[in-house]
């Protein structure tokens, strides 16, 4: 097991089951028939999960201003400690520095217009449904995390890992009750999805719990299958394996 994982069971064996128990979903999943809805891609990067959003679908007001990002079709979006994001190839130091102190953290927005399980080639990838109201609802919990000036805009601090991305400040703390998987969740949770966010750890535990919500684009098995004996790629690895294919693409 992961070492931020197995800190994290030590520490639920504590929790009450009320502080872990799922809140009743705020809007409906999956919409009802006839009403409008909105298509996003949950795509597992092993230690982080990111959230895939249609451009057009996102007013203007619903997100900060993101200086630094070109005009796409998608937006994808992720979460997770300063520190440990930001870093190539993230060693035990870092794991460990993460799960044990309360830290900064931040928010990388990656902008593309290829297919989604075109772009991420060797990534787990579901496609979820959700109702008006319940993207609305995941909007809204996505906002809240930027930190903003007071023009409202919420400014670059760098390139991202691949692509056409940035890391943006978030002005919410990682730690051990709120790390990327649980952060993704209640993102998830705030859209309609039933999960119990401060059960979920690992992006394996996030997958199979919105397995049964929606369309799996791509499983385990497929993308192990794909990467040969060796199984899945590392956190940094798949990075670098990521940018590698998109410098390709670009050169």
């Amino acid at each position: 097991m992961r070492p931020a994982a197995a800190l994290m069971v030590l520490l639920l064996m504590f929790l009450t089951p009320s502080q872990v128990s799922a809140a009743a979903p705020p809007v409906p999943l999956p919409p009802a028939p006839a009403t409008p809805a909105r298509i996003i891609y949950v795509v597992d990067h092993g230690w982080h999960a990111g959230i895939v959003v249609g451009r057009a679908d996102v007013p203007a007001s619903a997100l900060p201003s993101l200086p630094g990002l070109p005009d796409s079709r998608y937006l994808e979006i992720g979460w997770g400690d300063r520190d440990f994001y930001r870093a190539p190839a993230p060693g035990p130091g870092l794991i460990l520095k993460a799960a044990l102190w309360p830290s900064a953290s931040v928010l990388h927005l990656t902008a593309f217009s290829e297919p989604v399980a075109a772009y991420f080639p060797d990534s787990r990838i579901t496609r979820l449904t959700l109702s008006q109201a319940g993207f609305e609802a995941l909007l809204q919990r996505v906002s809240g995390s930027f930190e903003r000036d007071a023009g409202g805009v919420s400014r670059p601090m760098g390139p991202g890992l691949y692509g056409a991305s940035q890391f943006y400040r978030s002005r919410e703390s990682y730690h051990l009750l709120r790390t990327c998987n649980v952060w993704t969740a209640q993102a998830l949770q705030a859209a309609g999805m039933p999960l119990r966010p401060m059960r979920i750890f690992t992006t394996d535990q996030l997958f199979e719990r919105i397995r049964g919500h929606g369309q799996v684009l791509r499983d385990r098995s497929l993308v192990e299958s794909r990467m040969g004996a060796g199984g899945r790629l590392s956190y940094g690895r798949q990075m670098a394996a990521l940018e590698r294919r998109l410098e390709r693409r670009d050169g």
